[in-house]
């Protein structure tokens, strides 16, 4: 084989030969650079199948790009000799390192860090390696660990490996799975397949290598050592490893699969901890002289005693503090809420600002999605853009244990991210590190940063959150782009800017039409055009509906999307059974997602008349989101549904003082006033509503109510006189002029106009059931008539 050309590769030496192929160095005459040419052992090539496997997962792998990973270049095959093409790379394997001893507690973090760092990325590419072991692990004279073979294992290797479990043969005689089957994990001697855990594990026995010179588990036989695997707990340390990296090493090995670390960046975050507060612990080491009278040396005994305690005192009870973080053991400042503060727009571009809070809304989701964690809402959160406070006072304002904050950069198609996490009652900087990576796997980088987060604070993740931290993919970068865009609109919540971010989220879907987070935008969009009566609910819910039920099918862990739909089969299916399913869903994906629990607790009270549940879930909202004015009026809203008029009216009332220019402090205040019979102050407080706000149609219904209830019948007259024309321009619900004419006594009228909105399936019509304000009809027979015509839709499309 030296000396030979295969296409444009000359073979010049053989540099190793294992059970994967022969290593040979050869020339790439046409880029002037030596590569490693890797040739398919034979047992491999003659192996159709498992031939055409390999080569298929060495061209999938060769996508990773990786300063700790083998660079493979090209898979090819010349004259029927197929070989893959890797990056040639000079240094020892970490295996002949340790042959020698173990390394230094900073030498075996420093590489660890890499390694993992190695791993992350080649999980978030959906790529297990299957096989890491010392061997695969070469440290180049720069200190870099480089990771071979990844995701290129054979697949008999373990079985070869399960087989060797029932083996008595000593394994330095057997030629089977000598050392793989010390790598591997437990889980898959117990016969289940390997997945990114199980490279956990296997990091684990080389952290547990580097540390102590030997493996954890070396029995004589494939039979001994598989059940040393199995059932014998992990050997004791030497005395040398400190307690923060024994405790890494020992939650890697964990035979619980739910009790290890899930995630290569939980790992490095781990270890990168270590790393910085071993650099800010100096213990004082008092240099030799010669030898000194009595009373020097006294002297020097004297001082250098308490010096030595103090250093060793102050080492312990960083090392005790740093393992109770890593161990999960409760501290004096448990950390149990967050708020993640708007990310500072570092890019040159001021346009850029929407893709900062847009990464700011990003982070907060992925955090939400974790239910032992209190998160704020990014709506309470983003009211600190540019607030110049100190961070114990934001915490305090938004009731937390703890504030991330940072900021993005965006160069050209590379997305940097830099975030800080600070314990707000001592402000106190826990954690500081910057995630980098290409546009397209910005999914990826936002997921690192929650991970990393989630494993400082000490919160225990169940598996589906744990899963779904990890679960990531590349992204269209155009189409990710427009969806920041659109959701920056969103959040706005103007009718000319909904219009705008629905337009972006359909140029996301058209540049991407498999994005299932631009599906759910376009879902949320059509909702809101629909309850600010942009579009009439004919219009907008049907395409509200599609859009979610399109997201989901793309996406089934998306509680936007599920939210979304139960908003629709809520206000327009008219299917109680099914939204509650959905919200129940959406709460269970993201127990922080404020807006589906406000819906909740609105469709709690006015849907399903549920009120003790409806006003406990609104006030859980207020919990995530406690400077949203809108969620801060529900919950007076909710006392209101519940008939408890004082209650809501003492809510609404300290609302209205302290948000003088929101109309809806008044509106709400006005309608609760009303059913109190307090006439006089519902019209003043409606009055206020209707100046704040002309254009909206609901506070007109309802001052018409009002005027009519007070028999001013003209007054009332001519707001309805208004509703009908501004419904020759615009869609206006029948329900508001129903309200007028129900208030003025023509009850025929009223009729008329709430069998139009039965016919235009209005959202109003489910809550009417519900609504204090309609108690004025409740003996009325034709209207308990229309409430029984409040069912489903007969050609819904859910089933049941």
């Amino acid at each position: 084989m030296i000396g030979q050309t295969l296409g444009h590769y000359r073979v010049i030496e053989k540099l190793g030969a294992g059970g994967m192929g022969v290593v040979y160095r050869a020339r790439d005459e046409h880029l002037n650079r030596d590569v490693a040419l890797k040739f398919i052992g034979a047992e491999s090539a003659a192996d159709a199948p498992a031939h055409e496997r390999l080569l298929r997962e060495a061209r999938t792998v060769s996508a990773l790009n990786h300063p700790n990973i083998c660079t493979i270049y090209e898979v090819s095959e010349v004259a029927g000799q197929a070989f893959i093409v890797m990056e040639l790379i000079q240094g020892q394997t970490l295996r002949e390192m340790v042959r020698s001893g173990s390394l230094p507690a900073e030498t075996v973090v420093r590489y660890g860090i890499q390694i993992a760092d190695a791993l992350e990325h080649a999980h978030s590419h959906r790529i297990v390696h299957r096989d890491l072991k010392s061997e695969n692990v070469i440290l180049t004279p720069e200190g870099r660990a480089k990771v071979l073979d990844f995701g290129l294992a054979q697949q008999q290797n373990v079985a070869q490996a399960v087989e060797a479990t029932r083996s008595r043969e000593t394994l330095s005689d057997s030629g089977t799975a000598a050392g793989t089957l010390q790598y591997i994990a437990p889980e898959i001697l117990r016969g289940m397949p390997a997945d990114g855990r199980s490279d956990i594990w296997s990091l684990g026995v080389v952290l547990y290598e580097m540390a102590a010179g030997s493996r954890p588990f070396n029995g004589q036989t494939g039979f001994e050592l598989s059940s040393e695997i199995l059932m014998k707990p992990v050997p004791a340390l030497p005395d040398h490893v400190t307690p923060g990296l024994e405790a890494v090493i020992l939650r890697c090995l964990s035979k619980d699969v739910s009790q290890r670390y899930q995630r290569g960046s939980e790992i490095r975050a781990a270890l990168q901890a270590i790393e910085s507060s071993a650099s800010h612990i100096r213990v004082p080491v008092l240099p030799e002289k010669p030898a000194e009278s009595w009373p020097t040396r006294k002297i020097v005994t004297h001082i250098g005693i308490p010096l030595a305690a103090i250093a060793v005192a102050v080492f312990a009870w960083q090392a005790l503090h740093l393992r109770g973080r890593l161990f999960g053991l409760g501290g004096p400042h448990a950390i149990h809420s967050i708020a993640v503060l708007p990310l500072e727009n570092l890019s040159a571009d001021p346009q850029q600002e929407y893709f900062a809070d847009g990464m700011t809304e990003a982070l907060t989701n992925d955090l939400s999605k974790i239910g032992a964690l209190r998160v704020i809402s990014r709506t309470s959160a983003m009211l600190y853009k540019n607030a110049h406070k100190p961070l114990p006072q934001i915490a305090k304002e938004l009731n937390v244990d703890a504030v991330v904050e940072g900021s993005v950069e965006r160069v050209g198609n590379r997305v940097k991210i830099n975030a800080r996490l600070t314990e707000a009652n001592e402000d106190r900087n826990l954690w500081t590190n910057s995630y980098q990576r290409d546009m397209s796997d910005v999914l990826t980088l936002q997921s690192d940063v929650a991970a990393a987060i989630a494993g400082e604070i000490r919160v225990q993740l169940t598996p589906r959150e744990s899963a779904g931290l990890a679960k990531s993919h590349p992204v269209n970068p155009k189409s990710y782009e427009a969806y920041l865009l659109g959701r920056y609109l969103w959040n706005k919540r103007t009718p000319e800017d909904l219009r705008a971010a629905v337009a972006e989220f359909k140029k996301a879907i058209n540049l991407d039409p498999t994005s299932a987070l631009a599906w759910a935008g376009l879902a949320d969009g059509y909702n809101l055009l629909e309850d600010q009566a942009v579009m009439p609910a004919h219009e907008a819910m049907p395409l509200a509906e599609a859009a979610a039920r399109k997201a989901i099918s793309l996406d089934d862990s998306l509680a936007e999307a599920h939210a979304s739909l139960a908003s629709v089969e809520w206000n327009y299916d008219w299917d109680m059974e099914g939204a509650g399913k959905e919200f129940a869903r959406a709460i269970e994906l993201n127990p922080n997602y404020a807006t589906a629990r406000e819906w909740h607790g609105l469709y709690l009270a006015q849907g399903v008349g549920r009120f003790d549940e409806a006003i406990e879930e609104l006030e859980r909202a207020q919990q995530l989101d406690p400077l949203s004015p809108v969620i801060e009026a529900n919950v007076g809203r909710s006392y209101y549904y519940a008939h408890r008029y004082d209650k809501a009216a003492d809510i609404l009332e300290q609302f209205a003082a302290r948000h003088p220019d929101f109309w809806i402090a008044y509106a709400l205040l006005g309608q609760t006033y009303l059913v109190m019979g307090r006439l006089p102050d519902a019209i003043r407080e409606l009055e206020k509503a209707r100046s704040l706000s002309p254009e909206s149609q609901w506070s007109l219904g309802v001052l018409g109510d009002a005027y009519g209830r007070a028999g001013r019948r003209a007054e009332a007259l001519k707001l309805a006189d208004e509703l009908a024309a501004l419904s020759k321009t615009s869609y206006v619900s029948p329900i508001y002029s129903a309200e007028i004419y129900m208030g003025v006594g023509d009850r025929a009228k009223a009729m008329t106009f709430l069998e139009k909105g039965l016919a235009d399936r209005s959202d109003w019509m489910p809550q009417i059931k519900f609504e204090p304000e309609f108690d004025l009809m409740r003996d009325d027979p034709r209207f308990q008539a229309l409430l029984k015509r409040v069912v489903p839709r007969a050609n819904g499309s859910r089933s049941h």
